[in-house]
């Protein structure tokens, strides 16, 4: 059983009740909501005759279903526009914040939230949506909720949930040029499968991921969620307390030293005991590719696909099932393989720094002939100050499309699809059958840069191969 560590602390702190059978009622901290897993969980309120407990704790926003080209209200898609007016009136009800389109501060909910100040560390967050894991990255401990416990959130600012175990998993060495932090979560899920991390929380620590921003940490625990784990979290540091403040939600000047004396407090102790640990070498990591139908299935750009009857025995039907579906060849090469889409963009790539990486690819070039390359930001801030640095142009001079903020081909609940068969390039987190809109299409993950090198060439390529000298 751990012990001493951040998730420990930040869980006795958040600890209402021991409930009978084990479980724990915890309070939330910080509850964020959009227009998908919402009406429901609202109209389960309005059926008991309750109100929202705290919406001074809770914030909504409009991402997964909202068009990236015509943001027109009302929308083409009735089905669309009927979500959002839901969310709408919903918030005006019970007086929650709603950061809506035009606002300036509306985008993916796992973007918007920590680039206002409101994820902070110590905080238990909650969310409708698997991928709220992200937030761990401050040193807070963040869950992903279904429609039910939505509900019962926004009732009773409170979750029933059982306690995790704790895995830290120490990366040593530095990643190398060419190599982001999508590339090591894709290699930590492959090495530990995507069902490693079930009944874990994952405590991301060690030299390598010491020097990653807090975008980067961010990156690596949206993806948490894709190995398994409920959670994954860093340890703030100087670098968490650099990124939050002077933020909107931030704390004042004032009370700045004793937020940032009581967040270093929480840190997982040196004599913190884990349940589980193991460590990678990040040195030896190179851009990482998805080949399958689960973000477990990936191989290093270097490398040949791999035989079924190389794998484990758990592993091995579907990997045949992930090469009929994806229509490839044990014993290839990832590289060369064409692309018909190439995506950047979601809650796990759709940040500054991101667009930063794959601009540096763009520059100066041209996407390859029949590609289809759009570039979506993760909201409306990234979108402003990546437009003043120029980036978008960057890209639309390069052939690529500059879109409005949203959730995208992430998985397609907006117009936002592929068709048929096609191919995807995509820096989004998962590589489900149809995850991105066509029952058939086929979905590549890796990191930003990787999607802009395939852009440019129309196919799987080394992104090392394209760097700027002085990257």
């Amino acid at each position: 059983m751990s012990s001493g560590t951040l998730y420990d602390k930040i869980w006795d702190l958040h600890r209402v009740a021991d409930l009978p059978g084990g479980a724990t009622q915890l309070f939330i901290g910080l509850h964020l909501i959009h227009e998908v897993t919402s009406p429901q969980a609202f109209a389960g309120l309005q059926d008991k005759g309750l109100k929202v407990r705290c919406p001074n704790l809770t914030l909504a926003t409009v991402d997964h279903i909202v068009p990236t080209t015509d943001q027109t209200r009302p929308f083409v898609d009735p089905l669309a526009e009927e979500m959002l007016s839901t969310l709408e009136k919903n918030c005006a009800m019970h007086g929650i914040k709603l950061h809506g389109l035009g606002s300036g501060k509306q985008g993916i909910v796992h973007v918007i939230a920590p680039e206002l100040g409101l994820t902070q560390p110590g905080m238990t967050v909650a969310c409708g949506d698997s991928h709220t894991s992200t937030h761990g990255a401050f040193g807070a401990i963040a869950f992903g909720i279904g429609t039910s416990q939505v509900r019962d959130v926004l009732a009773s600012q409170s979750l029933s949930i059982s306690k995790l175990k704790v895995r830290r998993i120490c990366i040593t060495g530095q990643l190398r040029e060419g190599v982001f932090a999508k590339d090591l979560i894709l290699h930590i899920i492959r090495k530990l499968g995507v069902k490693g991390g079930v009944g874990y929380a994952y405590e991301f620590a060690g030299p390598a991921v010491d020097n990653l921003s807090m975008e980067e940490r961010m990156t690596i625990c949206n993806m948490a969620i894709e190995g398994g784990a409920r959670c994954g979290y860093f340890n703030p540091d100087e670098v968490t307390f650099q990124y939050l403040k002077g933020r909107l939600h931030s704390p004042n000047s004032e009370e700045w030293p004793r937020a940032i004396k009581w967040w270093g407090s929480l840190s997982s102790d040196r004599s913190s005991l884990f349940d589980d640990e193991v460590q990678f070498d990040a040195a030896k990591i190179s851009p990482t590719v998805t080949w399958g139908i689960t973000p477990g299935q990936s191989i290093s750009i270097d490398e040949n696909l791999p035989e079924p009857e190389s794998l484990e025995p758990s592993e091995s039907l579907i990997a045949k099932d992930a090469y009929k579906y994806m229509n490839l060849k044990p014993g290839k090469k990832i590289s060369g393989l064409p692309i018909d889409v190439c995506f950047i963009g979601s809650c796990t790539n759709g940040r500054l720094s991101d667009l930063q990486d794959a601009a540096k690819v763009a520059a100066g070039r041209k996407v390859a002939k029949g590609i289809k390359a759009f570039v979506v930001p993760g909201s409306e801030q990234v979108a402003k100050s990546a437009e003043a640095q120029g980036l978008d142009n960057i890209f639309r001079q390069a052939g690529f499309e500059w879109r409005a903020p949203g959730c995208s081909m992430c998985l397609a609940m907006n117009p936002d699809r592929l068709e048929g068969q096609q191919i995807s390039a995509s820096s989004s987190n998962r590589n489900f059958k149809g995850r991105q809109g066509s029952a058939k299409g086929r979905t590549l993950l890796m990191s930003p840069a990787m999607v802009a090198a395939a852009a440019i060439t129309g196919e799987v390529t080394d992104v090392r191969d394209l760097l700027p000298n002085n990257y």
